[in-house]
């Protein structure tokens, strides 16, 4: 069993801000895989189903991006996994813009929602599938940056990371880690620009 955390903050100000492009991938495998998030409770919007031969858990923390732990740890309890059966979709700073990194535990690198779930977790083991949105611009505060909106421009160019990045999750759990990170981890979404 796997449970797939999409990370991002709650509200309709930030559904589409760049901080929020884990969840936007949850989303977006909840709708290919015909498995609703219908479910609300444990701090969290989920649904359950079968995905190949694997059963899954996809969530959306309800929780502030700084207090997902809560919800993660209370999804792991109540379905008495581990934290090896745990992988989280989150955006990340240091991971050049459109570029995925599929990983199997590490620091926060910064990332408060991900310092949030080692804390309440109390290790760093579990996959993490990284999105890439590059450092901000020259005298941007990374807090405004993560909580800014793509340009209009992008739209296309996001919309193709999101499903990109949903591919390579659905590899990872029907083909395991090591095939995903052999098509996905470091690639970067073709003909995307040169910005990033």
């Amino acid at each position: 069993m796997r449970l797939i955390v999409g990370l991002g903050n709650p509200g309709r100000e930030y559904a589409w801000t760049r901080h929020n492009l884990g969840w936007q991938v949850v989303a977006y495998l909840s709708d290919q895989w015909g498995l609703p998030l219908s479910k609300k409770s444990l701090e969290s919007v989920w649904g359950q189903g079968r995905v190949g031969e694997e059963t899954v858990i996809l969530a959306q923390p309800t929780t502030y991006m700084n207090l997902s732990g809560q919800a993660v740890s209370l999804l792991l309890s109540y379905f008495k996994l581990s934290p090896g059966n745990l992988v989280v979709v989150h955006d990340d700073l240091d991971v050049p813009l459109w570029r995925l990194k599929l990983v199997e535990r590490g620091g926060p690198g910064g990332h408060r929602g991900i310092l949030s779930i080692i804390a309440h977790l109390h290790t760093e083991e579990f996959l993490r599938v990284k999105l890439g949105l590059g450092r901000p611009p020259a005298g941007m505060p990374a807090e405004n940056y993560v909580l800014s909106h793509f340009p209009a421009d992008e739209a296309e160019n996001v919309a193709r990371f999101i499903e990109q990045a949903a591919t390579a999750v659905d590899c990872l759990i029907r083909e395991g880690l090591k095939m995903a990170q052999n098509r996905y981890h470091g690639e970067r979404l073709p003909d995307a620009g040169e910005k990033g």
